[in-house]
């Protein structure tokens, strides 16, 4: 296996292509998202200095498709799988 060089972990991720906290070379990479010491497999978005993750609400959507998100707070640990 060769050595690749990760990207350091931003403060604020977010999933969607749209968003400007979006950083697709860290996605090249399998991370993990540990919330109030759990790890979770449905963030959609973090925020590591003010300690909230967003996650998909059910199979709700608004009116342009987009799925709805709940801010969930508690201390957020990101690291590379």
């Amino acid at each position: 296996m060769s050595d690749t060089v990760r990207p350091d972990l931003p403060d604020r991720l977010s999933i969607d292509p749209r968003s400007p906290h979006h950083v697709a070379a860290v996605f090249e990479h399998d991370i993990g998202i540990r919330f109030n010491g759990k790890e979770r497999f449905d963030v959609a978005e973090y925020c590591i200095s003010e300690g909230w993750v967003k996650v998909q609400s059910s199979k709700t959507v608004d009116r342009r498709g987009q799925p709805v998100l709940i801010q969930l707070k508690g201390p957020v640990e990101v690291f590379y799988r």
